[in-house]
């Protein structure tokens, strides 16, 4: 994931955590630990201070903005810098940390501290945490839950007159969506209206094409409409499962609600730019990750009450929304290693991870998301808890930052830029690829 800074709810109205006691070692510390800039990294400087008190270690941070975070911390990782002791690394990170050795390996730790990864949300496990997918073998624990949803203006889709009008023009009630062609269709309904003396547009959704945006978008209309990475029986086997008839539609879809529902000027645009255009009334939807939640809730025009939360909308072959968020791993090159340790120990603990989803944090242990108030303890709860059981994720082969580029330049040359047809951009995806796995050594 990428993103700006963006408030969330005050930490003031967190509740007391119950102390927890942590083994120290026998001198204490000075820890870095390694994030984006982001608000959900404020949130964990807050928590941290509990850490500090009860193991004497002292904490640091190194907080770099989305922009430049992969940029600065894979350079870090790649010549074996000690900035960092742990680090809270991106999911598609996890193959190229673990196979070229930038993180610990954790299984042996967590046998010896009775941390098990059946504890997690499943999908954050498989994304977050392991390398290769789908083997017990961990090198990061699941640190912050994330998904791809969507925020609604509330109070306008309960408009009567709205109500009215979209009951005559589509034959259903102005409601949130079941399905991509609804959503589609009242992005449509939108755009270009006039909402008390402001013309507003349908919706927001991912286009940027310099880091990993449009690639974070489109991707949740492929997977609905078919879109598979590769064979499910044939590693790296990708044509005609990229470039899958279903594929196709589901990039043509995405093309459609870009060119008939979205804000002008909207060509490259992520996380920051559509929560810009949400708070300050220019659309009626923004496509954006769940972390943007309690900002949206605190947010003195669009939230209490005004705004509300929805999955990513089912299409033709099913429902599905892509995975954000991160796993936080000990950096192999740390001179700090059994400190850093200590403090995945303490953040794995179910109280600190209560506090830490009171504090703004999503967090993916399944005592907290699973407790029976959980889905009532914030407006956006029960949407992040439906979101993420339909997650999918980008790849993370350590060749992921040349897999990224390549579907970003095709599906922004498409979608945007109205180059050719969907068949040819994931055609020359599938080539792009296939060259990369075949570099690779995987083909």
């Amino acid at each position: 994931m990428r993103s700006k800074l963006f408030n969330t709810a005050s930490a003031g109205a967190v509740l007391a955590m119950t102390t927890v006691t942590v083994a120290s070692t026998a001198h204490a510390a000075d820890l870095t630990l390694c994030w984006a800039a982001w608000d959900p990294a404020n949130a964990l400087v807050e928590l941290s201070r509990d850490f500090e008190e009860q193991s004497g270690h002292t904490m640091n941070f190194e907080f770099v903005p989305w922009t430049s975070f992969a940029d600065r911390m894979l350079n870090e990782l790649n010549s074996g810098g000690q900035l960092c002791d742990l680090m809270i690394g991106d999911s598609q990170w996890i193959g190229g940390g673990a196979e070229n050795g930038h993180y610990v390996q954790l299984n042996d730790f967590f046998d010896a501290n009775g941390i098990s990864m059946d504890d997690f949300i499943p999908a954050t496990v498989t994304g977050y945490a392991e390398w290769p997918k789908n083997t017990p073998n961990y090198y990061a624990l699941p640190a912050f839950g994330d998904v791809v949803g969507w925020t609604y203006r509330r109070d306008w889709f309960e408009r009567p007159e709205l109500q009215t009008e979209f009951m005559e023009t589509y034959g259903r009630a102005l409601d949130v969506p079941a399905t991509l062609d609804e959503l589609h269709d009242i992005a449509e309904f939108f755009q270009g209206r006039d909402i008390d003396g402001t013309t507003v547009y349908g919706a927001a959704i991912y286009t940027e094409r310099g880091s990993e945006g449009i690639t974070m978008g489109v991707t949740n209309a492929l997977y609905n409409y078919g879109f598979l990475y590769e064979n499910p029986d044939q590693p790296y086997d990708l044509d005609g499962f990229v470039n899958s008839e279903g594929a196709v539609a589901g990039l043509e879809y995405y093309r459609s609600l870009y060119e008939v529902g979205t804000p002008p000027g909207s060509s490259n645009w992520y996380m920051g730019e559509n929560i810009d255009a949400y708070r300050s009334g220019q659309v009626a939807m923004q496509m954006n990750f769940a972390f943007i939640w309690p900002g949206v809730e605190a947010d003195e025009t669009v939230g209490g009450g005004n705004s509300g939360y929805f999955p990513n909308p089912a299409g033709p072959a099913g429902q599905f929304a892509q995975l954000g968020g991160q796993g936080i791993s000990v950096v192999s090159y740390s001179e700090n290693q059994e400190a850093a340790l200590e403090y995945i120990q303490w953040f794995a603990q179910p109280e600190v991870q209560a506090r830490w989803w009171e504090l703004g944090g999503y967090s993916a242990l399944r005592a907290v998301v699973e407790d029976p108030g959980f889905a009532t303890s914030q407006p956006y709860a029960q949407t992040f808890l439906d979101s993420m059981a339909i997650v999918q994720d980008f790849w993370a082969e350590p060749a992921y930052a040349d897999l990224l580029l390549a579907m970003q330049d095709r599906v922004h040359n498409y979608v945007v830029a109205g180059e050719g047809t969907a068949q040819e951009a994931l055609d020359g995806l599938v080539r792009d690829w296939t060259e990369i796995f075949e570099d690779e050594g995987k083909l």
